[in-house]
């Protein structure tokens, strides 16, 4: 039976009762990541990669007192238009939003949570949250990496957002026991750019081997994500060197305007963008959808290799 305060679309119900394979896509970055009409436009399109490829999308958003778990074009149409005035919920904010009755965008901690009560094992986005470059002194450090700790749910992304501290996110990753493994490729990719600098922890070849490796640590008891790693593709990263001289900039003017907390991250990626001119918004778009490929294809093998609940 599920949760009081999940409504779960009838397709995606459908698809969890016959054990087919399901991806759970965040609200975040329809809401805060991308400016309108793009960001509906880009949602839309992710949706149809994972259908593409034999699973069936599932995003998350919180409306009208629900925990919803896949949204139909009207919603995903209202969070677009509706934009930062939209709620970014994370693990402590969902309480007040639903309580609220508030229209609340998803981070991944809090999709991840929504879609685990859901019964959904595979979740794109675009990446992840980490910690904070200066979190020495401001111990700012995403509720990302704590929900990936506990919740069975794995993460497809293209590595850590640039904009965090990659080297202390893949150290406290390993602290909390997170299996992190890098699709095809030795090197750690860095959200715009296919390489951190930083060598992956673990390597695999194929949806499969991935699923396969899910498989394990979950029937061992081992709760917690396992972080994928998916590059993004070559033809439109952006030059490590050419995306830090703009993250440097970025968090420059968020210290001179004196944003903080929640609001960092969507402020760095847009006045990145504006910055590259666009640049980086085709890179966060085609590394989602590059995401939502490898997803779904994960999500597919794991749904034929679950013999027994988990």
């Amino acid at each position: 039976m599920y949760h009081p305060y999940l409504l779960i679309q009838p397709e995606v119900q459908q698809a969890l009762a016959e054990a087919k394979p399901v991806v759970a896509l965040e609200s975040t970055i329809i809401s805060h990541g991308m400016p309108y009409p793009r960001n509906v436009q880009t949602a839309l399109e992710v949706e149809q990669v994972i259908r593409d490829g034999g699973a069936v999308p599932a995003t998350i958003a919180i409306l009208d007192g629900k925990l919803c778990v896949g949204l139909n074009s009207d919603q995903l149409e209202k969070l677009g238009k509706s934009g930062h005035s939209v709620w970014k919920v994370s693990l402590r904010d969902m309480p007040y939003v639903l309580s609220q009755n508030l229209m609340g965008a998803t981070t991944v901690a809090a999709t991840m949570r929504i879609a685990s009560m859901a019964g959904i094992r595979v979740f794109v986005t675009g990446g992840i949250g980490g910690v904070h470059r200066g979190a020495e002194d401001s111990m700012d450090i995403s509720a990302d990496l704590t929900e990936m700790a506990q919740t069975s749910v794995s993460v497809v992304s293209a590595g850590v957002k640039s904009i965090l501290d990659i080297g202390r996110t893949l150290e406290y990753l390993e602290t909390l026991g997170i299996p992190v493994v890098t699709f095809g490729q030795d090197s750690f990719p860095s959200f715009y750019s296919s390489s951190s600098g930083f060598h992956s922890p673990l390597r695999l070849d194929s949806a499969m081997e991935i699923a396969s490796m899910m498989k394990a640590k979950w029937e061992m008891g081992l709760n917690g994500s396992v972080l994928v790693a998916n590059p993004v593709p070559s033809e439109f990263e952006v030059k490590p060197e050419e995306i830090e001289k703009h993250i440097l900039k970025a968090l420059d003017d968020a210290n001179q305007s004196g944003i903080r907390g929640k609001e960092v991250t969507p402020f760095l990626l847009k006045t990145i963008a504006e910055n590259t001119g666009g640049e980086s918004l085709d890179a966060n778009i085609a590394l989602v959808k590059n995401n939502a490929v490898l997803g779904a294809a994960i999500s597919k093998a794991f749904s034929g290799l679950r013999s027994s609940p988990l």
